[in-house]
């Protein structure tokens, strides 16, 4: 990278107080420390969140939990909740994703921390809304996946529902809780008073698929599997050298019927303009699998990078299939920081950045912490403890 990543400082000030743990949650308080925001992950002291020790290695800790603080905190012990009831009447912000009911079952409720602080945003991620069938059902992503409708519109045409790969329930809900958080911030500079925000999983999933009610309105029946548009050619073809991901997804519009001529002339297909067996968008769909052959027949003598250059080049809306390593070893990602490496403890990954630009520069990365590595720092600058408290606490098990 050259160097130009900057901090947007937008949410400098803003103090988070965050009980989140694996995705969901961890995703929306990332980005608001992104954004600026001192954002201190409270986690018990024997292993830290749970997202930190289900897996054998940091990896999806780290990309989850970039830019935060931690502290170690027993809840469980009478002095520990005293301690976190007292940076909540600091903070502005409290978020929590635990199974349902927990949070109340710690004694840091809703009723108790906005008593404590009527001016704090408290958000909470649960897999089900309240008043769901499933609101006590534990969620993670596929779950939601699921429950949501994304797996049912995701797949082959006549095949079985398939889950799509990006982490839309739990990622997906926690932009939205982030915005809603945002958005909170500012009606309280007016107002002075706090809100509760609780983002469903489920509710979510179905938020991101709601082209799906578009099709079930326009058909009067459930959704189905199939591409998008309805256009051919629309879809994905192969490329050589025939890997696993040697394919170009291309598309042509019904809004725009200039590019299957487009097309037509890129693979020297001129004869078959104004074929009356291909010219409209309704003969294309009668006659599909000859029209995905017709392109199939051209993408295959080319490599995915020269089919979308070449397609795109010729005024056709086109993309690679591009895996993590070759998006990885794109220098442009890096050079315009895009993708970052950072370092936690011996570990070190390369990630993805927030990908908003500000004035021109991304925000830089700082390292997901290590366990309990703010937890002297912040007692001292929340709640003023000095250096022998806090190991006066450290020695009864408190953090």
């Amino acid at each position: 990278m050259d160097g130009n990543a900057v901090p947007p400082n937008c949410l400098a000030g803003i103090r988070v107080l965050d009980l989140t743990q694996f995705e969901a949650g961890t995703s929306c308080t990332e980005a608001l420390a992104w954004m600026g925001a001192e954002v201190i992950k409270v986690e018990p002291p024997n292993g830290g969140e749970a997202g930190r020790r289900g897996v054998a290695d940091p990896y999806y800790f780290m990309a989850y939990n970039a830019n935060k603080k931690s502290i170690t905190v027993n809840l469980k012990s009478e002095r520990g909740l005293a301690l976190v009831k007292d940076m909540a009447r600091k903070a502005d912000v409290f978020t929590e994703n635990f199974a349902p009911g927990a949070v109340e079952r710690l004694g840091l409720g809703y009723d108790v921390v906005s008593q404590l602080n009527p001016r704090i945003i408290y958000a909470q991620v649960k897999g089900f809304g309240e008043g769901s069938p499933y609101e006590k059902g534990l969620c993670f992503d596929p779950i939601a996946q699921a429950c949501g409708g994304a797996m049912s519109i995701t797949g082959e045409r006549d095949g079985k529902p398939i889950k799509p790969g990006p982490t839309i329930g739990d990622t997906g809900t926690g932009m939205l809780l982030a915005f809603s958080i945002v958005s909170a911030l500012f009606q309280r500079a007016s107002t002075g008073k706090g809100r509760r925000l609780q983002a469903a999983m489920q509710d979510s999933v179905m938020h991101y698929s709601r082209g799906m009610f578009i099709r079930q309105a326009q058909t009067g029946s459930p959704a189905q599997r199939q591409p998008a548009g309805g256009n051919p050619p629309h879809g994905i073809f192969p490329c050589k050298p025939g890997g696993p991901n040697d394919y170009v997804y291309l598309l042509t519009s019904r809004a725009n019927p200039e590019h299957w001529p487009r097309l037509l002339k890129l693979i020297g297909r001129e004869d078959l303009i104004g074929d009356p067996r291909y010219d409209t968008a309704a003969a294309r769909v009668e006659h599909e699998a000859e029209v995905d052959e017709i392109i199939a027949t051209w993408t295959r003598e080319r490599t995915k990078q020269e089919a979308m250059a070449q397609i795109s080049g010729a005024g056709v809306p086109a993309g690679a299939v591009f895996d993590s390593m070759e998006l990885t070893n794109e220098p442009s990602f890096a050079k315009r920081g895009i993708l970052q490496t950072i370092q936690h403890g011996d570990w070190q990954m390369t990630m993805p950045t927030w990908p908003v630009r500000f004035d021109g520069a991304p925000p830089p990365i700082k390292p997901a912490p290590l366990l309990g590595e703010h937890t002297a720092e912040v007692f001292d600058e929340w709640l003023g403890l000095d250096g022998a408290e806090v190991e006066a606490l450290r020695k009864q098990g408190v953090v």
